[in-house]
């Protein structure tokens, strides 16, 4: 397993209880819809960067495509997560159009995941 690899599964735990704790917060705090949204947005994907990593090391995708498609479901769920908590908690979000910058990149790694799906694999390291 490469050191990218690992850095992902590491972020996917962090993703993992990050989105835990959202989930928390939209239960105990009054008005926290956007909690609940960004809950779900980092543990769908913390489960999909896992599987992503686990299709790649077993040589179902291509390397370095499947490699792409992770982690940009590590840096999607996070813009879109981020902006929402920041915009709950401190009233104003990361950056204008993070929220949806997250989701059109979420959108675009799942494509880039099934192309490594079915790009020939070239690699065997």
């Amino acid at each position: 397993m490469s050191s990218l690899h690992r850095i992902l599964l590491v972020l996917a735990g962090i993703m993992g209880a990050c989105g835990v704790m959202l989930a928390a917060g939209s239960a105990h705090l009054p008005d926290a819809t956007r909690l609940a949204a960004a809950s779900s947005m980092l543990l769908f994907h913390a489960s999909a960067v896992l599987g992503a990593i686990a299709l790649v090391d077993r040589g179902l995708l291509n390397r370095s495509i499947g490699s792409v498609a992770a982690i940009g479901l590590v840096i999607g769920p996070s813009l879109f997560a981020g902006d929402l908590s920041l915009r709950q908690y401190a009233g104003h979000g990361l950056f204008p159009m993070a929220a949806p910058t997250g989701g059109t990149l979420l959108i675009a790694s799942w494509l880039v995941l099934a192309v490594a799906a079915i790009w020939p694999r070239r690699d065997k390291a």
